[in-house]
Order: structure tokens, then sequence, then C-alpha cells
């Protein structure tokens, strides 16, 4: 996969959403996973996400991406909607109350499309195990993702499963075909080319980078590429907003889009904040939850913070009280690292915010704290 941070004249891949120049209404998503209490990464995707649709006159969406029953839970969900709301980001459609919005109820919808895919004979079942698919001969990328060398992938003249318990896989390896198999999509030896709104152009070879992925795991759940393409196709959303760590799935996501006859949104990603030590920030860093934040802080000084994260004010800008900052052309993480003030950030309403919003002011480095 490769992505080009060119920018355009203008100083940005564009503030507004390709469906907003076409007058359509443009809908963006927060999209979370209810398995434990959001942290500032979670928020600080919410509030990008929230900005943005705002920022172009559009309605903004919560899904419950629940599809994990071993490690969601509906109190997590309730949670991180009172923290959306403590912050004051209120979400025009969804939510946990209508069961449409939450993956888990889904089930059938996910089933059909899966159907679809397999009517036209772009599926096959997988037995691969992890260890399999770590011990083949698949090329490991550098973030390191394994590379599906199509292990399973049907051969002329033999399907898998038909003939007995077990079969031989192309590389030679035995696979027990009497546990459960997960299906696999098969794509194109063709590079598809998403523009990010932020990164800009992102390629992918979805054969050479990607290799067939699962869209439906062993125990019958769909995979998150399938649920996410449906879901957002069939919500009307025309904008994801979301971490740079899904940036290489864009491309994989597009074209299942165009597969299933939808149109793919619009793709803006947004850099991860991480620890001194490069880390990411997790669900595990307590200090920085949203319970431990709301300790710490005020709504007003939440939305400081955030907008300091993002850079769309920057130091000389700051002013206490409601004053509202002004934009920044710096996109250098350690400018961001220099000026954010974490023990007093200023007070901010979302009123002053949506105004000065702009993807050209995001940082494109990862923001460490």
């Amino acid at each position: 996969m490769t992505h080009q941070a060119i920018r355009h004249i203008d100083g940005h891949f564009g503030n507004i959403c390709p469906k907003a120049q076409e007058g359509i209404m443009v809908k963006g998503r927060f999209a979370p996973s209810p398995t434990g209490r959001m942290h500032l990464g979670n928020i600080l995707s919410a509030f990008l996400s929230y900005l943005s649709a705002k920022s172009q006159g559009g309605q903004w969406l919560l899904r419950i991406e629940d599809l994990d029953q071993g490690r969601s839970r509906t109190e997590f969900a309730r949670q991180l909607e009172e923290d959306l709301l403590w912050l004051g980001l209120e979400w025009d459609e969804g939510g946990l109350d209508h069961a449409e919005y939450c993956q888990s109820k889904r089930g059938e919808i996910y089933e059909h499309y899966c159907s679809l895919l397999a009517e036209q004979g772009l599926t096959y079942p997988c037995w691969c195990s992890r260890a399999d698919l770590m011990a083949s001969s698949a090329p490991h990328q550098s973030d390191g993702r394994v590379v599906y060398a199509g292990t399973c992938r049907p051969r002329e003249g033999f399907v898998p499963g038909e003939n007995g318990v077990g079969f031989y896989a192309a590389d030679g390896s035995y696979r027990d075909c009497s546990r459960k198999a997960a299906t696999r999509i098969i794509v194109p030896d063709r590079e598809i080319t998403i523009v990010d709104r932020h990164y800009g152009p992102v390629s992918e070879n979805l054969a050479r980078d990607c290799g067939d992925f699962i869209i439906k795991r062993a125990d019958g759940t769909a995979a998150y590429q399938l649920a996410v393409v449906v879901d957002d196709a069939l919500m009307g959303v025309t904008e994801v907003v979301r971490g740079c760590d899904l940036l290489q799935s864009a491309p994989q996501q597009a074209w299942l889009h165009e597969t299933l006859g939808f149109e793919a949104p619009a793709f803006a990603h947004l850099p991860l904040l991480c620890a001194h030590d490069g880390r990411r920030l997790c669900k595990r860093d307590k200090s920085l939850d949203m319970g431990e934040l709301r300790k710490r802080y005020t709504p007003g000084q939440m939305l400081g913070l955030l907008a300091q994260l993002s850079g769309l004010i920057q130091g000389s800008d700051i002013r206490q009280g409601n004053d509202s900052g002004h934009g920044r052309d710096s996109k250098q993480a350690s400018d961001l690292k220099r000026i954010i003030d974490m023990d007093n950030p200023p007070y901010m309403s979302l009123e002053e915010i949506i105004p000065i919003f702009s993807w050209s002011k995001v940082p494109l480095d990862n923001i460490v704290l």
C-alpha cells in the first residue's frame, strides 16, 4: 500500500465532502466498539467526525459496533453515549436505543449480502487457523499484517471439503475440514485508489498487498470489512472519519462497496495519539480514559484540549474564557507537543470550534502526548 501526502495549492485535499459538492446531505458517523471506557484517542475521533459533518451542515450518526459479543457490554455502550452527551456531541440518528444501529442485531442483513457475493462465485470457505497463517510463506507487511496466500482458494476441478474431512492445500499443507470454516472473498489483482481527504491518494493492489480477506468468521459472525461496508451503505453514510490505523482498509472497503453495487463514502483519517515511547493509546491507558478525564476537566476544557490536539488552535491563539482560536499552518507533531497544555487547556464551545474546523490544520504525523 502506498499513500502520498501531497497537498493541493490551497494546502489541503478539501474540507468539503464530494457529496456536499453534489448537493447531497453529508452524513458522518461514529462507530465505537463497546468493549470498555472510551479513551482520549476514541473521543478525538468522535470529535473530528462530528466537526467534519457539522461544518458542512451535515448529520452525525452513532452506530454501535458490538459484533464481538465476548467483549462487548451494554453498560459500556450506555457509558460511551453518556460521555458523548457530556461533551455535547449529540447524534442525529442511531444509538443504543435503536436496535437497527447495533451490529449484533443485524446478522440477517450481513448474511444476505454474504450470500449475494457467494452467488457471484466470489467466496470460498477457509480452514486456516491463526497458526497456519503465521507459519505460511505469505509475505508480511511492515505493519505486521499477513498477506493471505490463497491457501484454501479452490483450485480448478477441486472444491475443498467435498472429498472427505480434509484436503491438501495449494502449499501442500493439510487442512481439516471437520472444523468450522471462515468465509473469504476473492480479490482481483488490481490496484484500488481512494483519495483520503486528509492523507491524499492511497493505493493498494488487493491481491499483492492484502490477499483474499475474511467476510464471515468461523463462528458465523460477519467480519468487520463486510459489516461496515453494508452498514455505511444502507445507513446512507457519505463520510467516514476514523484513525489512520484503519487507512490500509479503505481501498478494500471501497472495492467491496463497488462489488456490492454501492457507492463508497469519502474517507478522512486522523493521526493517532501516542505515548512518548511511540505506543498508541488504548483502553488500557486508564489515566486517559473518559472516567479520569471527566474528573480532571470540564466539558469546555475538554473541548479546548481536543481543539489543541487537532491543531485547530495553537499557543498564540489560546485565550482563557470563551475566545476561540484561529488556524495554524504547521503540520509537525513536534510543534503540537510544544504547545499542548494538558494541565490547563483553554475553555471552548462547539459553537466556537465548528467555524474554525479545517482538515488542513489537523497534523499528519501521530500526536505525541
